[in-house]
């Protein structure tokens, strides 16, 4: 595939696979219900199945914990839910999710007549801990459990959170914790029993698969949830009604295969052009400010900001030199917005609106990377020229 521009916004979405391609256009000429007991039904659940075991075989988990939904976004809605029962295990009270949280998390929980409590993060982004420790114990004095949600890598920033020791602390309470992985999965290595999730939230078209799909994976096969979003027939194990869309779960499967294919060479190949990106714009512009850059992140993943290069003209330029990127999600850069995850890191309001996100691909090459440099150069030059005429 052959493209005019310079596409810097994977993480808001990436191109699709040729292996994912080939499978979702394989699946498009069956015809038959994945719940129909006939031959053709047979094989469109033999797709389905398959692309579960792919999807399972990315994370470490159980393909029979994995549910699939439309989108990250309902996986997220799904897990955010009070309702989930464990063998033994008391009625979940209580919800607290990070204050760096994708809209699909701060937005999408619903947590019967209890109120949300939002973690704070430091100044890199990073949970902090010792506010997740008191919360914990506050829940305990009262006897209480509750559900903990924080997401494997940020979205804007790349800040990849201590999930492991979350995890640790959240389940020494007696309580449940979410891991939305979304971002992560096919950049890091996200393997659900490492991580210690007990809900796992991934995204198809993030690792090179078709929009539509995505998945919520229960680390237990002990979990129940007798309140799933969309009700209906008795798909996904009841969890998720509706006749499963083959031809985006077949892509979605074949997406999974590749990624984790291809996860460490992926991971070392960005790093390398991401840091080449780094550090020429520190020469470029020595006043830069690189967020998050104290803790680990995802290896393609850079966030910006020069004080007095606002993000809507600096996005508006860059995409008039043909280069694509953004100034935070994807799911509100159409509003260039201060962003509340720099806003919760406690940047100035004046410097996040000057925040823009580079995240590289697979596809992503030296040349474009050198393109983006080059044009960032005139831009800098440009404003500087503007200013010394205003003066």
């Amino acid at each position: 595939m052959t493209r005019s521009r310079t596409y810097l916004d994977h993480n808001a979405t990436t191109p699709l696979r040729q292996e994912a391609r080939v499978a979702l256009l394989s699946a498009l000429e069956l015809c038959g219900a994945p719940s129909s007991v006939h031959a053709d039904g047979r094989a469109a659940r033999k797709l389905v199945e398959s692309a579960r075991h792919e999807v399972a075989d990315l994370i470490g988990a159980l393909a029979k914990n994995v549910v699939f939904c439309a989108s990250a976004t309902e996986a997220n809605n799904l897990a955010l839910n009070l309702d989930w029962q464990r063998p033994g295990q008391p009625s979940l009270r209580r919800m607290a999710v990070s204050n760096v949280e994708h809209a699909s998390v701060t937005n999408g929980a619903h947590p019967q007549n209890a109120d949300i409590a939002l973690l704070p993060v430091d100044g890199n982004g990073v949970l902090d801990l010792d506010a997740l420790d008191a919360l914990l114990n506050e829940w305990r004095a009262r006897g209480e459990t509750g559900l903990v949600s924080v997401m494997l890598a940020n979205n804007e920033t790349g800040v990849v959170q201590p999930v492991e020791e979350i995890a640790a602390r959240v389940h020494a309470a007696g309580s449940l914790f979410h891991c939305d992985a979304a971002q992560a999965a096919g950049k890091i290595s996200c393997l659900i029993n490492e991580i210690g999730a007990d809900l796992l939230t991934i995204s198809s078209h993030k690792l090179g698969g078709p929009l539509g799909a995505g998945a919520l994976v229960l680390g237990s096969a002990g979990l129940h949830q007798p309140n799933p979003l969309i009700r209906g027939g008795g798909q996904e194990k009841g969890l998720r009604a509706g006749t499963e869309n083959v031809p985006a779960l077949a892509g979605f499967g074949a997406a999974a295969r590749a990624a984790a294919r291809d996860l460490v060479a992926y991971a070392e190949r960005s790093l390398a052009l991401r840091s080449m990106l780094e550090t020429a714009l520190r020469e470029a512009s020595p006043d830069v400010v690189v967020f998050g850059e104290g803790v680990p992140r995802l290896p393609n993943t850079l966030n910006v900001a020069v004080p007095g290069m606002a993000a809507e003209t600096t996005l508006i330029a860059l995409d008039l030199e043909g280069i694509s990127v953004s100034s935070g999600s994807a799911c509100s850069s159409g509003k260039v917005k201060v962003s509340h995850v720099l806003t919760a890191m406690g940047v100035a309001p004046a410097l996040a609106g000057c925040a823009l996100r580079v995240s590289l691909g697979r596809e992503t090459t030296v040349q474009e990377i050198e393109f983006f440099i080059a044009a960032w150069k005139r831009l800098r030059k440009n404003l500087h020229d503007r200013k010394h005429r205003a003066a």
